[in-house]
Order: structure tokens, then sequence, then C-alpha cells
């Protein structure tokens, strides 16, 4: 290894992670035009309706029976970030709050004591494909934000810092980076709410023969590189010629170099650690198994909150824009 870069490992399924992120994933789903339900206009036959991971004819319908996604589930003790960058998302919460997001939208959500939703992916082309992309990203909380009320933040397209520069593109998602913009704030009981915390999300896009380097980051810090799409990258004088995960020096300047004749894409995550025991099972994160134990018997007392929905996996209107509304009835639009 360089002195650059300190661990590199096959990116699998999902991708592993450092403190304070639990895991990533990066769905890619090649979807078909959409039927009248908004499901695939295809036959399911052959797919494990209800746990379809295996990626047939380029896409999954994962936990639904009509329209891909994940219909209702809940989370406890830790934050959801998901970048749509293709397709749509139509969101349900227990709460009582509703969304529809993509083409470039973010939703940070703080499942913090408890929340139930569905992410479904409605297929709203009837004439052509309909990809989805996402990634989705799971952010720790510290013992002390375990239980703060839920809450989620849309970040539309328009409101994300880019920087174009020579074949070169930089989407900033959080954080703080030299020569960028502020994002929007994430919720306000977020671990990167903190300024200490040093979290930082950002997607790296390099032409061919394309260069950018990434700024340092704080001491203490931890940082991945993910080579996700493209044949090969330089990082300072290694060469990735196969996508991987690439832990790297926080403190050090990182050189980004395309070589290759393919256009290149890489997500950096990047946060201090918590540092705190984890104990994870299914959709719930806490620090002990006794408070894992106290998060089961919680959902099945209360259903955090309840379900308001008519369906487990609801979604919107074919021709309904993007939009969120938020548990106070406040309404946003991109």
């Amino acid at each position: 290894m360089s002195d650059i870069v300190r661990a590199a490992r096959p990116l699998g399924f999902p991708w592993v992670t450092k403190d304070p992120f639990l895991f990533c994933v990066h769905h890619l789903d090649f979807y078909p035009a959409g039927n009248e339900q908004m499901g695939p206009e295809a036959s399911l036959a052959g797919r494990r309706i209800g746990m379809d991971f295996e990626g047939k004819d380029g896409w999954r319908m994962y936990h639904g029976d009509v329209i891909p996604g994940f219909p209702r589930h809940p989370h406890r003790g830790f934050e959801t970030i998901t970048i749509a960058r293709q397709g749509y998302i139509d969101h349900s919460d227990s709460l009582g709050a509703t969304a529809r997001f993509g083409h470039g939208d973010l939703q940070w959500m703080t499942a913090g004591s408890g929340v139930v939703h569905s992410e479904m992916f409605p297929l709203v082309e009837r004439e052509k494909p309909n990809t989805v992309e996402l990634f989705q990203i799971w952010l720790n909380l510290p013992a002390d934000s375990k239980m703060v009320d839920p809450f989620f933040t849309m970040m539309w397209q328009p409101q994300i810092p880019r920087v174009k520069d020579a074949g070169a593109e930089v989407v900033l998602y959080a954080g703080l980076l030299d020569g960028f913009d502020t994002p929007p704030a994430p919720p306000p009981g977020s671990w990167a709410s903190r300024p200490e915390s040093d979290v930082c999300v950002a997607a790296i896009t390099l032409q061919p023969g394309a260069t950018w380097e990434v700024p340092p980051a704080r001491e203490g810090s931890e940082r991945t590189l993910y080579f996700f799409r493209g044949a090969q990258v330089d990082i300072g004088d290694q060469r990735a010629d196969r996508h991987c995960a690439l832990e790297v020096d926080p403190i050090r300047a990182i050189p980004l170099r395309n070589g290759g004749d393919d256009e290149v894409e890489l997500l950096l995550l990047q946060g201090r650690p918590i540092a705190e025991p984890v104990a994870h099972h299914g959709p719930f994160v806490m620090n002990t198994r006794a408070e894992l134990q106290q998060a089961f018997m919680d959902y099945q007392r209360t259903g955090f909150g309840g379900w308001p929905w008519d369906h487990d996996g609801p979604a919107h209107a074919r021709g309904e824009g993007r939009f969120a509304i938020h548990a106070d009835g406040r309404e946003e639009r991109p």
C-alpha cells in the first residue's frame, strides 16, 4: 500500500463502512416500462416475490409485490441518508409524513426513538425504461441521541452544491470541502450536525484524463473512497483497476486521476468515529443488547405510532411531481 491508501477491499454487498457509518448500499436497477399499477410491465414469474434481491434481467422487486421497493418497516437508533440519482422514491411514514423525491435529490432521515416508513420505486414511465439508482447510507447515532424525535430533511437537487472543473464533477451532500458552498443542514439530532463530527459525503465523477484532489480532513477522522464505476483510477501513486473500497489517510490531500478511457465515479464517506459499542439487529441499532430487546418490545407495543396509510407500500399518482409533506403539515417542493 502507498502512504495515502491504508487498505483496499472488494466492494461486496452491502459496502462495508467505518464508524460513524454502519453500511452503504448502491442500488442500480434497469426496470422496464411501467404498467398501470406502476410496477414492471413484465412477468414476475420465477422471482422470489417479497424477497427478490437476485437481479434477474437487471432489476429487483426487493420486498415489493406490485411496485418495487421496501414496504413498511421500522427503524430506531440511527439515520438513513438516501441519495436518489435516477428515478423516483415514494416515502411514507408512521408520523403521517410523505414525499416523492428523485433525480438527484437527497432525503436524510433520523429514525431516533422509532419510526416506521416505506420506500417504494414507482415506475412512472409507460413508454420507456425506468432506471432507478440510489445510495442508501446508514449513519449511526451516539448514545445521547439514540432516542431523539424522528425527523427528516429534504435536500432538493438544485440546493446541493456541485463543482465542475476540467472534466471533474464533485457533488457535496454533507460536510465541508474547500471551494464548495455548504450543503443544507442535516436534521438537528444528527451526528453530522455536530461540527466536531467532520462528516462528509460526496460523489466524484472524472472524465478520461481528468484529475481532482480531495482536500484533507481533520486528524482523527476516518475516510473511505468507494470506486464503483469505471475501469481504473489512480489514487496518489496507487492504481485501482477493479471496483473496491479504499481507506485513505484522512489528513493527506488525495490526488485522483482517471487514467482510463471510461468515465469514473467514486463515493467519499468521511467522519469522526462515534467510538461507542454497537448492538445491531435488523432494523434497530443501539448500544447494548438490552436496548435492542427494549426496541423490539416497544415496537410490538406501540408500532412507533401506528401506520396511517391504507397500504403497506403506498405510492403517489403517476403524474405527481417531487414534493414533501412533513409530520407538522409543512409542505415543500423543489
